[in-house]
């Protein structure tokens, strides 16, 4: 019998590993993704290319240390962080992030930075003089935003309560330069919310190349309806209260002025009797007096590049594009050094591809071609007169560095295969570049302009060896294929995905499906890179017996303009119809149990998650949605019009679409998440939604979380989100109902 009881335990340590040297893994836990943050990757933070090409600055311990970029040696050190002591204070203060002026002699410094929306912030700024040793506020009459040096070094701009400043560094003056902001009323020099967010730029003010000039956006918001965020946690809640133009209602007017320091005066720039329009970029050209500014019409399928003259205001028309669906604004703008011409992307032949045009608005050519997407300009090599790229030429699924003459040769640079990033230095011969693919964190390296890699920064060798302590499986690339997955001309398509299955995945047992989901226009879940902090949930749950899936259904990006803007005018229409499809298919596999399907998503793939439980309710037996759009009615109207125009020209595009009006056919279980002060996609999305719940009389879960904005974190928030949601899947996807 003793021998029969060691024979057992001989073998099963022999099946455990332990006799064969092999430690027993670990298991994912919550804590140890969102309370410890035990599973983010290294990365090389604070780092700026130094303007001379041939260096980098890294914030290193506190301290500026600048390296040369050929020899990865440390060359000097620009700020000591223990001299950055403000007068009549005895701690000097933490360098988060800085800015520098040309000469490296001058540094913008921000301290207690406050959020203020998603992309915007206000800080308490100091100048750090290096060659006087001298650390001094940037002015003593309240926090700043957006502070920037001069191209000479000697000023700096700011915005402090809607109006625009300049600080002369030399003379210590402080001087403002508009005088009309208001909160809620009139913005100088910054965003109003719905430009900060859909068109991603909160600096709205523009040194000219001479130092000279400024050109800055003034917004009036006057007539735009307000929204009220409710603040809990006093004995009287907080009232907020801030416009946000939602689809079909007034924007913001937009103008444009330049403001002349020699002269102190300032001049309209003209662009237009029409007042509905966007203006969603402005640039400055090689011509110190000359301002591009982009105009683009309400539906945004027209725009227009003018010239103006920054002294007269007097403009004409550079280049104009239109589209039947709508256009993408992007950065990709670029003036070269002959004051001659420029070079743009458009998707004008069905892929976005890079153009060079003269300045009298011919296209001299195209300078890629091809059935793929330039996802990214990098910028333009003057004097070897090539721009760097990036594209998805190899796959929708992969990110390249091309670099392409005026001429159109191009040649791909970056060496790995998967998802490539580059940071390049001012005079285009070195970069860096941040690589990772569906199962390996960020891989940072130093490369030359031929993309040579000279040198490793962060190879994050530690954080795969704690990822070996783990049983992870491997992320898997897939193709679906249905008759359904049809372009508008009939040509039929195949959707990728990706899939994450149980460790020791047994092909002959029946396992539950988890679909994750965004979905929306131009966006990407399946993509050959790192997928951050979900990786390690969506390998928890595989642990605990869950295959989890994402498909990229028809209205994703990567993949050319018919595929993405087929969508147009219906959102949500064709991208449920492809997650159900997917839903379909896949629970026709051997080792997926159909009857136990669920679908999550955030935000867009909030939405998309309410459709899934609404309109695909024969397929989805659980959904969870976090911060849905749960009507395209109560979100902004830059985004929605964009893809839908406006409600009163198209009311059945959102009416049939918006899951709110589709309760009445939920069959599974439902799990909503929203934060109450969520700027964004408002709590009103979601009160409405559980108005309509409860008059179809279904039953759901929900979880509120107080004062936090559409990202839920802070404190244990993000932790007990992602333990309701987890707890919720576990009891509705294995076990016994």
């Amino acid at each position: 019998m003793r021998k029969l009881v060691l024979f057992i335990l001989f073998t099963g340590l022999m099946g455990s590993g332990i006799l064969m040297g092999q430690t027993e893994k670990k298991q994912i836990t919550l804590e140890d993704i969102w309370t410890y943050y035990k599973f983010y990757p290294r990365m090389v933070r604070g780092m700026e290319p130094v303007a001379d090409g041939n260096r980098f600055a890294v914030i290193k311990k506190g301290n500026v240390v600048v390296y040369d970029y050929k020899t990865g040696d440390s060359v000097t050190t620009l700020i000591y962080g223990k001299d950055l002591v403000p007068e009549g204070k005895e701690k000097p203060v933490t360098i988060s992030g800085y800015s520098v002026n040309k000469d490296e002699t001058r540094f913008i410094i921000p301290t207690q930075t406050e959020s203020i929306y998603r992309h915007s912030t206000i800080s308490y700024n100091y100048i750090w003089d290096k060659n006087e040793k001298k650390l001094t506020p940037l002015s003593e009459n309240g926090k700043q935003r957006l502070a920037d040096f001069s191209p000479g070094g000697n000023m700096v701009a700011f915005v402090r309560d809607n109006n625009i400043f300049i600080k002369d560094l030399n003379k210590g003056e402080e001087k403002q330069i508009t005088f009309d902001g208001k909160k809620n009323a009139i913005i100088n020099g910054t965003c109003d919310w719905v430009y900060e967010e859909e068109f991603s730029f909160t600096k709205a003010f523009f040194w000219s190349p001479d130092g000279k000039k400024i050109a800055f956006y003034r917004f009036d918001e006057s007539k735009v309806k307000e929204y009220s965020l409710t603040y809990y946690g006093k004995l009287y809640p907080e009232h907020y209260k801030y416009k946000y133009p939602k689809a079909g209602e007034d924007n913001s007017v937009v103008e444009i002025y330049v403001y002349d320091l020699e002269t102190g005066k300032t001049v309209k720039m003209d662009t237009g009797e029409e007042t509905d329009q966007y203006i969603p970029r402005i640039k400055w050209t090689q011509d110190a007096n000359t301002l591009a500014i982009e105009r683009l019409n309400r539906l945004q399928n027209h725009l227009d590049i003018l010239l103006a003259d920054a002294t007269t205001g007097k403009s004409r028309i550079l280049y104009t594009e239109d589209n039947p669906w709508y256009i993408e604004i992007t950065d990709d703008l670029t003036f070269l050094p002959d004051n001659k011409h420029f070079i743009i992307t458009s998707e004008k032949d069905g892929y976005n591809h890079i153009y060079l045009y003269d300045l009298k608005g011919n296209m001299v050519r195209r300078l890629t071609k091809g059935n793929w997407d330039v996802t990214k300009v990098y910028g333009y090599d003057a004097k070897r007169k090539r721009i760097f790229y990036q594209s998805a030429e190899s796959s929708p699924l992969n990110r390249d560095i091309y670099v392409v003459n005026l001429k159109g040769k191009r040649k791909k640079i970056s060496q790995r295969t998967g998802t490539n990033n580059a940071a390049f230095n001012s005079t285009f011969t070195y970069y860096v570049n941040t690589f990772t693919d569906a199962n390996t964190p960020p891989v940072i390296t130093v490369n030359n302009a031929a993309g040579k890699e000279l040198r490793v920064l962060e190879d994050n060798a530690a954080f795969v060896k704690l990822m070996n302590e783990y049983d992870l499986s491997k992320k898997e690339f897939f193709t679906l294929k249905s008759s359904r997955f049809v372009l508008p001309d009939s040509t039929e398509v195949s959707l990728n995905g990706w899939m994450i299955k149980p460790p020791h995945f047994d092909p002959d047992k029946k396992y539950p499906l988890l679909m994750y989901v965004y979905g929306g226009p131009g966006s990407q879940t399946v993509q050959n890179s790192w997928g951050w902090s979900n990786y390690f949930w969506f390998q928890m749950l595989a642990e605990k017996g869950i295959v989890v899936v994402s498909v990229d259904n028809r209205g994703t990006g990567a993949r050319g303009q018919v595929f993405k803007k087929m969508t147009y005018l219906q959102l949500g229409k064709y991208e449920i119809a492809d997650q159900i499809e997917a839903a379909r298919i896949l629970g026709e596999y051997d080792y997926i149990d159909s009857s136990r399907i669920a679908m999550f998503g955030w935000s867009y793939g909030g939405f998309m998650s309410t459709l899934a439980i609404t309109k695909g309710a024969d397929r989805f037996s659980a959904a969870v949605a976090v911060a849905p759009v749960t009507n395209w009615r109560y979100y902004d109207n830059i985004y929605t019009e964009r893809y839908m125009r406006k409600p009163q020209d198209n009311p059945k595009g959102y009416d049939d679409n918006s899951p709110i009006n589709f309760t009445d056919k939920i069959k599974g279980n439902y799990l909503l998440c929203f934060g109450s002060a969520d700027d964004n996609v408002h709590p009103q999305n979601s009160m409405d939604l559980i108005t309509a719940l409860v008059k179809s009389n279904k039953q759901f879960d929900m979880m509120v979380y107080p004062n936090k904005n559409h990202g839920i974190y802070g404190g244990n928030t993000r932790y007990h989100l992602y333990k309701k949601m987890t707890d919720f899947l576990l009891k509705h996807l294995t076990e016994t109902e």
